[in-house]
């Protein structure tokens, strides 16, 4: 299983890790945290040098509740940091994380290497055009309504197969506009509360019959720390032992805050037989 990340073939057979870069003010754990220039820069040499294939950025706040804010704000936010990364770090692999088409390709037209779409192309109907157009992967994630109003949409007829059924007609609509790399995240803490998260992870393995990649955004999520009361702070020990369960139900990526981490997971995981 391979990605085609501008001319370069990812291999998936050792699943790799994405690390989390939020230039946002209001993110639920790092909002504010990346806001300079340096603090940037630095934190992006740090999860290259410790293992990240990808790293995904995000200018738009998708917490429960966030504040939404224009497309205009969010080029604002993303454009010059996208610049500076491609500038310091040639090679990186970036991802960025937007559901709006317009933000996806002034980011594409100038390096980046893939999408990611917390909502599946639902919410801007020319997100397909626009990935096919730039021949990248494209990462969609399953969450019903919009970050402002999805934990009042917790309702399933079956999680599973409603979710499989999401994504069956998102790929089809994708495969449609001639995209070949699809990779499906199945959006824990998006429209869905605890338990169901609990379940979407212990059968994630099931999202094997779609074919494609599988990415597992766990970190730091209130699924953690509110089952350990305490906070997204202290949720990392919480958050390794959730993604080592993810390697274990087929997961292809972790997306995460914390690179090193992870990547000692990807390392023990590989010894197993």
């Amino acid at each position: 299983m391979t990605l085609n990340c501008k001319g370069t073939l990812i291999d998936l057979t050792t699943p790799k890790v994405m690390g989390i870069l939020n230039i946002t003010p209001d993110s639920f754990y790092d909002g504010g945290k990346y806001s300079d220039e340096k603090s940037i820069l630095d934190q992006v040499e740090k999860m290259l040098r410790e293992g990240a294939t990808f790293v995904d950025v995000g200018a738009y706040s998708s917490r429960p509740g966030a504040a939404p804010i224009s497309e205009e704000e969010e080029l604002r936010r993303m454009l010059p940091i996208v610049q500076i990364l491609l500038k310091e770090f040639p090679e990186i692999l970036l991802s960025i994380d937007t559901f709006r088409s317009g933000v996806a390709e002034a980011c594409l037209h100038i390096g980046a290497a893939m999408v990611n779409d917390i909502s599946a192309g639902r919410l801007d109907e020319n997100m397909f055009t626009t990935v096919s157009k730039f021949k990248v992967p494209y990462i969609m994630m399953h969450m019903k309504g919009t970050p402002q109003n999805m934990q009042q949409q917790t309702e399933y007829n079956s999680l599973l197969e409603d979710i499989l059924f999401y994504f069956s007609e998102q790929m089809v609509k994708a495969r449609a506009h001639k995209i070949n790399d699809i990779i499906v995240d199945p959006g824990f803490g998006f429209a869905k509360n605890i338990a169901q998260n609990y379940e979407l992870l212990q059968r994630m393995d099931w999202f094997q019959t779609l074919k494609v990649p599988i990415l597992a955004g766990l970190s730091r999520k209130s699924m953690i720390y509110k089952i350990l009361d305490s906070t997204p702070e202290q949720a990392l020990n919480g958050t390794t032992a959730l993604n080592m369960l993810a390697l274990s139900k087929s997961a292809n990526i972790l997306r995460v805050h914390d690179v090193a981490p992870a990547m000692e997971c990807v390392q023990l995981y590989n010894q197993l037989p």
